[in-house]
């Protein structure tokens, strides 16, 4: 029972133009944008004239802020939105796609290549993505858009790169520095003037610039150029320093810092005033205090955004004690270079580009760069484990949604685990976050990671054992039975390799008491205080030292699932057999058993043994409810709901599909949305509730059109809709079908979930059980 998730990026927002829908998901702007009218205009111009636009400059310059707000006033002239997405933080170029895919809402978990699959969605949509941050992917963002250009008409890049793409056709704006006065000016005027002056008031409550030395204005705003960043730094500092010192403090180091770091080699050709940020950023640096400066350093390391616990357990030692990083961090962002990012998970910090890539400078002439890189990524090996553990448990949900959020630095520390060399880094967080690329939706991305990883494999371990379970798990979800069939003998074989070389064991491995089993797959004593036995995977058979019986229960539920994509229920029920029997011993329960349960429900229903399969279903309702696990209960939902409709029992088809829908959509899962909204539509034919059916068909095939696989191409799924919608037409004539399955199809996904959820209403029969 494959699945794939999906989260609506920050922001999302859906509005109504013209009775049509029109998406997005371009963030409030927090701050206001001082100046740029004219630049802006610029861009407008070149947007409405190229298909391809791309502001460069500096960093800091404001090329992201100008390029939001462009692609804000662009949006109503895109039936399909303006979208952006944020590459800042991408370092691996095969993600690229991904990460475009990622923005759009794309879900999409076919084993077909993410090109393809993104030009199949856009084509015949007219629609805006902004590419924020390309420089250091210039080369392989390039080719993503003459790739998507070249085969989506309707499609428009505004992109963000201190590099040109290097793309036919590509119109390039310069983005300068904000206007700043005159040597002999008379009077604070210019844009420069007043952003210092509108980010001074933000700091100082009280701020008067007219009280201020013209002349120690002017001075400041000239030195820095007029660049935005340089100009923010400078009025943060104005919390704790005069605006005259501090323009006396620039003067004095601006020889001293006017060097700063080496040119980046990456990009040769910045124009010269880059050398102004650098002093600005390097003049900031110095006015931190020395352990502010130590802890700006090592957060560098960091992608994205991070809370107060992970900085802490990355960064702290002798020099940098825990107890003083929260302090540290406050008067980071109260100098303007943290983001202070309060959310409904509690507070995170992030850093801008700019400032990170002077931190990463400063660690590495430190001497400390991969230091601190191993220990972000063993930082966050260790949340996985604990994620992997808490899965299948009450938690859940707070697992998905903390591990959603730490997306972009999984990605860093997979990128560091991938780069050591000894294949078993990259197979033991790769591996570990199977949950993740299942249960979150990222599948074609996990494959990604698993294939690189696997490909650095040097010798038989458990760690391999879990590496190929996690790939072929995702294989199964994507509908790649070849993939998934090859993984479950290649596991068998690793562990026959491991029980041929490894003593038997007497008892269980001696756990310290301050320690307990690790999880899935992680044999590092240093990651065992991470994860209780009950994370189930390697957690219970490794205390006996019986990796095998893992391997096995893994190799057969893809064997299982394997069946269930060919349509071999003999190959099922047999390979689902050892799992069903097992189902109430002492060893906690794992995702591949109870994958192997909802594969033999599925047959058991498919075969027309309804109270068999009601049974199966029940075992695994008990034994999630037991755990607080909601996921595989969805699923198992859903089967009950088809188990039902199988047996005439409308009610309680609708009953416990609606249950599945509750679940699937809090959890983004696009795959059991639209299985879900396919069921209820089954049910709505089936009591004749013709208009009602054609709906609901329609809205799934919206949720398929992203997931790509519709049905997930299980013949018994894809032969019952084809049906429900054979009968749902020849009830209401093909006019009044069409247009209730437009109706359906262009709803907005939200309400129409909401439509799905409502009551059915009169003349379902046969009320069944409830969930």
């Amino acid at each position: 029972m494959g699945q794939a998730a999906v989260t609506l990026p920050a922001g999302w927002v859906a509005i109504t133009m013209a009775g049509k829908w029109q998406a997005g998901n371009l963030p409030p702007e927090l701050t206001s944008l001082v100046g740029r009218r004219a630049e802006l205009g610029q861009v407008l111009t070149a947007c409405r004239r190229s298909r391809l636009v791309t502001l460069t400059g500096v960093g800091g310059v404001g090329k992201s802020r100008v390029a939001l707000r462009a692609a804000a006033e662009l949006r109503a002239e895109f039936g399909g939105g303006a979208w952006l997405v944020d590459l800042s933080t991408l370092r691996d170029d095969g993600l690229v796609p991904h990460a475009v895919a990622g923005a759009l809402r794309l879900s999409d978990q076919t084993a077909r290549p993410m090109p393809e699959v993104l030009t199949e969605h856009l084509s015949g949509r007219e629609l805006l993505i902004v590419l924020d941050g390309c420089e250091h992917l210039a080369g392989p963002c390039g080719k993503v858009v003459a790739a998507l250009l070249d085969a989506v008409p309707g499609l428009r890049v505004l992109a963000t790169s201190r590099r040109p793409l290097e793309v036919a056709g590509e119109t390039l704006v310069v983005i300068e520095p904000l206007a700043v006065p005159p040597a002999d000016a008379t009077a604070l005027a210019g844009d420069a003037v007043t952003l210092l002056a509108e980010r001074a008031a933000e700091t100082v409550p009280g701020f008067d610039l007219g009280k201020e030395s013209e002349e120690s204005v002017v001075r400041l705003c000239r030195r820095l150029e007029g660049i935005p960043l340089a100009i923010e730094l400078a009025a943060a500092r104005l919390r704790t320093l005069p605006l005259g010192y501090l323009a006396d403090r620039l003067d004095d180091r601006f020889a001293v810092l006017g060097a700063g770091p080496a040119p980046d080699p990456a990009a040769p050709d910045e124009p010269p005033w880059h050398q102004a940020l650098r002093t600005a950023v390097g003049w900031s640096h110095e006015l931190c205090e020395p352990a502010e400066r130590l802890l700006w350093a090592r957060l560098s390391v960091f992608a994205g955004d991070f809370d107060a616990e992970a900085a802490r357990q990355v960064c702290a030692d002798e020099r940098l004690p825990e107890s003083d990083v929260g302090l540290l961090l406050d008067a980071l962002a109260e100098d303007s270079v943290l983001t202070w990012l309060p959310t409904g998970a509690g507070e995170r910090y992030r850093m801008l580009d700019t400032l990170r890539e002077y931190g990463a400078r400063r660690l590495r002439d430190l001497g400390e760069e991969e230091r601190f890189r191993q220990c972000h990524r063993e930082h966050y090996l260790a949340l996985s484990i604990k994620g992997a553990a808490g899965w299948l448990g009450p938690g859940q949900l707070s697992w998905y949604d903390r591990m959603v959020g730490e997306h972009d630095n999984l990605r860093a520390a997979l990128d560091v685990a991938l780069s050591a060399g000894d294949g078993r880094p990259a197979l033991e967080l790769a591996g570990v976050l199977a949950f993740f690329w299942y249960g979150c939706g990222h599948a074609k991305e996990g494959r990604h990671h698993l294939r690189q990883a696997l490909a650095q494999a040097r010798r038989p371990e458990p760690a391999l054992i879990q590496a190929l379970w996690a790939d072929g798990l995702l294989a199964a979800s994507q509908g790649d039975a070849r993939s998934a069939e090859e993984r479950a003998t290649q596991i068998a074989m690793v562990a026959g390799d491991l029980h041929a070389t490894t003593p038997p064991a007497s008892g269980d491995v001696p756990v310290a008491p301050d320690e307990e089993p690790a999880a899935h797959g992680e044999l590092s004593a240093v990651h065992r205080r991470a994860a209780p036995a009950s994370a189930g995977g390697f957690a219970a058979h490794e205390r006996a030292g019986h990796v095998e019986i893992y391997a096995a229960v893994c190799a057969r539920s893809l064997r299982s699932a394997v069946g269930v994509i060919r349509g071999d229920l003999a190959q099922v029920l047999a390979e689902s057999e050892p799992a069903y029997r097992d189902r109430w011993n002492d060893e906690p329960p794992t995702i591949a058993g109870l994958l192997a349960l909802l594969c033999r429900a599925h047959a058991l229903t498919v075969a027309g043994r309804l109270d068999e399969a009601v049974t199966v279903l029940d075992d695994l309702r008990g034994l999630c409810d037991g755990r607080g696990e909601q996921l595989m209960r969805s699923h198992g939902d859903f089967l009950r709901g088809q188990a039902e409709l199988s047996g005439g029992r409308l009610a309680a088809a609708v009953r416990y599909g609606q249950a599945a829908l509750r679940t699937k959509r809090r959890l983004h899962d696009t795959f059991g949305i639209g299985l879900t909204v396919d069921l209820l539509a089954l049910a709505a034919g089936a009591a004749g509730h013709s208009l009602r059916a054609a709906r609901l068909l329609g809205l799934a095939q919206r949720v398929w059109s992203n997931h790509g696989q519709a049905q997930a191409s299980v013949p018994e799924w894809v032969a019952a809709r084809r049906a429900c919608e054979a009968q749902a037409r020849a009830v209401l004539g093909d006019n009044a079908y069409a247009a209730a399955y437009r109706t359906g199809y262009d709803s907005d996904v939200d309400a129409g979930i909401a439509y799905a959820l409502e009551p059915e209403g009169e003349g379902l029969s046969n009320s069944g059980p409830h969930p």
